[in-house]
């Protein structure tokens, strides 16, 4: 991407980061809404979808989500990702149970 390209569309490289921040805020919203499990499966979705985007854009595209090395970055979103999913879908006690 040539640097007047970039300079016309600054938000454009990090629409990744925008799309992944928007499913942490619906998340939010969630456990605002006392919905607690939906909100952690969400943001374990929202860590899952950042791991793809980061696989699959390179460095420049990824914007914000490249904060590492592309293998670095995919592995810890995708394995926090699938902790939060699993914590969020296996605890069944508690006051919003």
């Amino acid at each position: 991407m040539s640097a007047s390209r970039r300079a016309r569309h600054p938000l454009l490289a990090q629409l990744p980061f925008l799309v992944v921040m928007a499913l942490v805020g619906v998340a939010a919203i969630r456990i605002g809404m006392y919905h607690w499990r939906q909100g952690a499966a969400l943001i374990g979705g929202a860590l899952l979808v950042a791991s793809v985007l980061r696989g699959a854009l390179g460095s420049e595209q990824a914007g914000l989500l490249a904060i590492r090395g592309k293998a670095v970055d995919v592995l810890i979103y995708a394995a926090l990702g699938l902790l939060i999913l699993f914590v969020a879908l296996t605890i069944t006690r508690g006051p919003q149970g």
